[in-house]
C-alpha cells in the first residue's frame, strides 16, 4: 500500500471494542479481521488477559480493533483486574461488537440468558453496538440456531445480530462492512503496515505463554503467567530470557515434562514463531519457577501488565 491512507476524503478511524464471554472467539474474529495473528488462540476461556490491539488499515479506513479479557464471575484480584480491563475497553471505543458463542447455547437457550444477561445490562444501552453470534459452523443444524437467536434478541431488542463464523471466516467481511459504517471520519494515526500498537516484547511473551496452553493439563494454564525478564537484540539476534510463572509445585513438573521434553517443545516453536514476527535469529532460554499466589500479588500483577 503506497498511499497515505489519511489523505483520502471521507476516510474513517475508530476504536472498536470485542467483549463477550470468556471462549467467544474475539481473539479469533480480531485475527480474522486483521488478516494477521495479533492474538494468541487457544480452546482454554481466559486466555486473553491483557487489552490486545490489532490495527486494520483499509483504502477508505483504519479500525483498531481492542481484543478485552472475557467477562466472567469468578473471584480474585487477578480476575477482578480481567473485568476491570474488560469494561474499561468499552469507555474509548467508537463501536462495540459483543460476541456470543451461538455453538455452546444450542439447546441451552435458558442458559444463555442466564449468563448474558448481566452482560447484557452492562451494554444494551451504547450507542455502537453489534452483536456478533458467532460459532455457526460447529452446529450441525442451522434450525437449532433459531431459539438461541431468539434469545439473543430477547437480550438485544432492536439491535442487529450477524450470525458469523471468525474461524471459517464466514459472515465477517458483512460485519466489517456494518463495523466501519459506524466509524466516524479521521485521518489514520498508524502506518499502514503497523498491526499492533503492542511491542514485540510483550507479543513474545503471548506466543511463549499460547505454547504453554496448548500443552498443559486443564488446570495448569490458568496458574500459569510468562515474564520476559532480559531483551538483548542487535541487528541480527535477539537474546531472551523469559521467566514462567506457576502456582505449585506439581504444576512445575508439567510444565518441564518428562525429561524437559515439554518445555523444550515448547521453547523449539516459541523461537521459530518469534523468529518469523521479528526477522530476527532468537536465542531463548525459559525458567519455571513456583510462586504460590502469584495471581494475587500486585507487584507480579503490574510487572505483567494487569494492575
Amino acid at each position: 500500500m503506497n498511499h497515505n491512507p489519511s489523505q483520502i476524503s471521507h476516510y474513517r478511524f475508530g476504536v472498536v471494542a470485542l467483549i463477550g464471554l470468556p471462549n467467544a472467539g474475539k481473539s479469533t474474529l480480531m485475527n480474522t479481521l486483521v488478516g494477521e495473528k495479533v492474538a494468541i488462540v487457544t480452546p482454554r476461556p481466559q486466555t486473553t488477559r491483557n487489552r490486545i490491539t490489532g490495527i486494520l488499515t483499509k483504502d477508505d479506513c483504519q479500525i483498531v480493533f481492542l481484543d478485552t479479557p472475557g467477562i466472567n464471575r469468578a473471584g480474585g484480584r487477578m480476575n477482578d483486574l480481567l473485568n476491570r480491563t474488560a469494561m474499561e475497553g468499552l469507555v474509548s471505543s467508537d463501536a462495540v461488537i459483543l460476541l456470543a458463542d451461538t455453538a455452546r447455547y444450542t439447546g441451552k437457550e435458558k442458559l444463555l440468558l442466564q449468563e448474558l444477561k448481566p452482560l447484557a445490562s452492562r451494554v444494551s444501552d451504547l450507542p455502537n453496538l453489534l452483536v456478533a453470534a458467532n460459532k455457526i459452523d460447529k452446529i450441525k443444524f442451522k434450525d437449532s440456531m433459531l431459539p438461541v437467536m431468539e434469545n439473543i434478541g430477547q437480550l438485544f431488542p432492536e439491535r442487529e445480530i450477524l450470525p458469523v463464523s471468525a474461524y471459517k471466516n464466514d459472515g465477517c467481511q458483512e460485519l466489517l462492512k456494518k463495523i466501519i459504517a459506524m466509524l466516524p471520519q479521521g485521518d489514520a494515526l498508524y502506518p499502514a503496515d503497523q498491526i499492533s500498537t503492542l511491542p514485540v516484547r510483550f507479543m513474545a511473551a503471548e506466543i511463549l505463554r499460547e505454547k504453554l496452553f496448548m500443552k498443559t493439563r486443564q488446570e495448569v494454564p490458568y496458574g500459569l503467567a510468562v515474564e520476559i525478564e532480559s531483551w538483548q537484540e542487535d541487528n541480527s539476534l535477539i537474546r531472551i530470557n523469559a521467566l514462567i510463572y506457576v502456582l505449585k509445585s506439581s504444576h512445575k513438573s508439567i510444565v518441564i515434562g518428562k525429561k524437559g521434553q515439554l518445555l523444550k517443545q515448547v521453547g523449539i516453536e516459541s523461537r521459530q514463531e518469534i523468529q518469523d514476527l521479528t526477522g530476527k535469529k532468537v536465542f531463548l532460554e525459559t525458567w519455571v519457577k513456583v510462586r504460590p499466589g502469584w495471581n494475587e500479588n500486585q507487584g507480579i500483577l503490574s510487572a505483567l501488565g494487569l494492575g
